[in-house]
């Protein structure tokens, strides 16, 4: 039986959805034009007024906001409210440039725990669970939103952070962990720990575990969920939003619901930036409706997707996005074709390798070269060099029909590739080092 942290509006009426949302933007654009200089700029520069916005079917004539944008209103350009008003902030990991600090009032912090709230109990959570946070607390985003989250449904929350994979396994055996939430990089970790402290799913409770804050794949999910005897759940979110919980699994396992009460979602072409019709694929665009201190109105996520509204056997009605395919921004163009990284994953793992892979791109003679560093599993390990060679061939020719470009595979020892216990890098582009 599906379980709502709030039934009334997660089961509303499309018609319901829609009529607060129309308020909730009119009031909205008001609130950020009147008390936001910088995006108030933005709006007189294309000639739009408040006014002019009467429901959602006026959203597309307001601009644009992009993480440019907020990276030139550092650190306070983008606040709506006074400071004193706030009580906490979150910040982006500045990895693409300079940090985008986002700030949150009391009633921001409340709906985001809110919208937490309705992950945990969407995976099937209720106050009898015990949720394990192995997500980075801090400036970090995914702390604080689950834990949060696990208050509110009335869980005990373990408030792990990450890293120190010995005292996880541990309190997550001897407190009876029952959710664990992490990113989907650190929980393949946890599998691969726990097997090697010779123990299996059966000597742990997990039942469930939400992930996010990088992107994963179908293969990934089901190779977690086989390590640590679970149902692996997504979850979607953006420090520039709130964090994680804009959209989250429900057990159907079959897309996001996006709290279509707080968020406004459309799909635009990422060229043009024009609004694309609903099922098409294209860049995700995020309008927060009701966030007080730091609004975000149009906001361009580079997360490429699809929006569905068919009908879900958990009864919620809000739209769904898929998974992201891969970004508008963090393609990569290797002689002249489009890679995504979740591309090779998946080849990985349809050829039965581990999640634990690195690709380099790099240019030698004005020419793109493409590495693919892949660790073999223990079982896989073979001491000759011959039956090593052969296995890097056929993973090459599989990634070749995968993408049609030819990349150099190395098959190297397990555990020689950095772990990560936050995002995990997968790329490293040596082309922008000395282009």
């Amino acid at each position: 039986m599906a379980r709502y942290y709030q039934q009334d509006i997660e089961c509303a009426s499309r018609e319901q959805i829609k009529a607060l949302q129309d308020e909730r933007l009119v009031k909205q654009v008001k609130h950020v034009y009147d008390n936001v200089p910088y995006y108030r700029n933005l709006m007189d520069e294309k000639g739009v007024k408040p006014e002019d916005i009467k429901s959602t079917d006026d959203l597309h004539k307001l601009p644009f906001i992009t993480k440019a944008d907020l990276r030139e209103a550092y650190p306070t350009g983008m606040l709506a409210v006074p400071m004193k008003d706030c009580v906490e902030i979150h910040s982006t990991s500045g990895t693409t440039g300079k940090r985008v600090v986002a700030f949150y009032t009391q009633k921001d912090l409340d709906i985001w725990h809110e919208c937490c709230a309705r992950a945990i109990m969407a995976v099937g959570g209720d106050e009898n669970d015990v949720v394990q946070v192995a997500y980075g607390y801090g400036l970090f985003t995914g702390g604080a939103g689950l834990d949060g989250g696990a208050h509110k449904v009335g869980c005990l929350t373990l408030p792990m952070s990450s890293g120190n994979t010995d005292r996880q396994i541990q309190f997550m055996k001897d407190l009876e962990a029952t959710i664990l939430c992490c990113t989907p990089s650190y929980a393949a970790y946890l599998g691969e720990s726990l097997h090697e402290m010779g123990l299996t799913p059966d000597d742990i409770k997990l039942k469930a575990g939400i992930f996010g804050a990088e992107p994963w794949t179908e293969e990934m999910r089901r190779s977690i969920e086989k390590s640590l005897g679970i149902k692996a759940y997504d979850i979607y979110g953006l420090t520039e939003t709130s964090g994680p919980g804009v959209a989250y699994e429900c057990t159907a396992q079959a897309g996001m619901h996006i709290n279509e009460d707080h968020f406004i979602a459309e799909i635009i072409d990422p060229d043009t930036g024009e609004v694309l019709p609903e099922g098409s694929k294209g860049e995700l665009v995020f309008t927060s409706i009701t966030k007080e201190a730091f609004p975000l109105l149009r906001y361009r996520t580079r997360d490429i997707c699809v929006l569905s509204r068919e009908k879900c056997p958990c009864g919620r009605t809000h739209v769904k996005m898929t998974k992201p395919m891969g970004r508008s921004d963090d393609m990569m163009i290797i002689r002249g074709v489009n890679v995504f990284p979740s591309q090779i994953e998946t080849v990985l793992l349809e050829q039965g390798y581990t999640p634990n892979y690195r690709i380099e791109v790099d240019r030698v003679n004005n020419n793109d070269t493409l590495d693919v560093f892949v660790e073999l599993s223990n079982e896989m390990f073979s001491d000759t060099v011959k039956e090593i060679a052969i296995k890097e061939k056929e993973l090459a020719s599989a990634i070749k029909t995968m993408l049609g470009i030819s990349p150099k595979v190395h098959l190297v020892p397990a555990k020689s590739i950095t772990r990560s216990e936050g995002k995990a890098v997968r790329v490293i582009d040596k082309r922008k080092l000395h282009d």
